[in-house]
């Protein structure tokens, strides 16, 4: 009968052994490619979990947004990459999604287009299609309420005036900045966008609800039209 010799941890390659590592030195010991290579569990004969792990990074520019914008098939073009750890490493980066909308609620007050922008990152980073919100914000540009007023194509979101306002009276808002995302990336307004600020600040001011900006969100920045006076 065969019998398994115990392997002594320091014995093994570091790269083989990202669990062990976690676990001696602590989870902010590892880096993203032995991360992954825990969920993944194994890579092929040839590469190890750890390498495999690398060579998909390196393919997103070892950048985890542009890994959790790939879809459960796109990452089963990967070699040693079968359906079951694809679901497990989407599955892994949407709880980190999700983690970050559900962190303790503090009173966010907004007092510039950089903490709005920030403020909407956990709403519309790694979003693959256009979402218009709406942020809310009391007398003291504390904010009441993000809302998602719509979720779009590729290309284009509808955003509804009587929507819009309908929430700002309900909620009291005194007033509020308009959001929506480019997936392309272009921080260009378009004419529908210039048009559509235009009309919901007309809206505004005669229901006495302020419209403070408008931001086309991006994954590596924002514009805004109050900071371009286009508001």
């Amino acid at each position: 009968m065969d019998t398994y010799q115990s392997i002594k941890i320091s014995m093994l390659a570091e790269e083989d052994r990202p669990r062990e590592k976690l676990l001696l030195k602590g989870k902010s010991a590892l880096s993203d490619a032995e991360l992954i290579a825990i969920l993944i569990g194994s890579g092929t004969k040839s590469v190890s979990a750890v390498d495999l792990s690398r060579f998909i990074l390196s393919k997103v520019n070892n950048s985890l947004a542009e890994l959790a914008r790939l879809s459960v098939k796109d990452l089963q073009q990967f070699k040693g990459i079968g359906e079951a750890k694809a679901v497990t490493i989407v599955s892994a980066l949407e709880l980190g999604r999700r983690r970050k909308l559900q962190e303790p609620a503090k009173k966010d007050r907004i007092t510039s287009s950089t903490e709005a922008y920030h403020i909407m990152i956990p709403y519309l980073q790694d979003e693959i299609v256009e979402n218009f919100w709406v942020i809310y914000l009391n007398r003291n540009n504390y904010v009441i309420k993000k809302q998602l007023i719509s979720k779009g194509g590729l290309n284009a979101t509808i955003a509804d005036p009587k929507i819009i306002f309908k929430y700002a009276l309900e909620l009291m808002a005194s007033s509020m900045i308009l959001v929506h995302n480019h997936p392309s990336g272009s921080l260009n307004p378009s004419r529908q966008d210039i048009a559509l600020t235009d009309r919901l600040k007309l809206i505004g001011q005669n229901l006495d609800v302020s419209v403070l900006d408008h931001l086309i969100f991006t994954d590596s920045g924002y514009f805004s039209f109050a900071d371009e006076g286009k508001i």
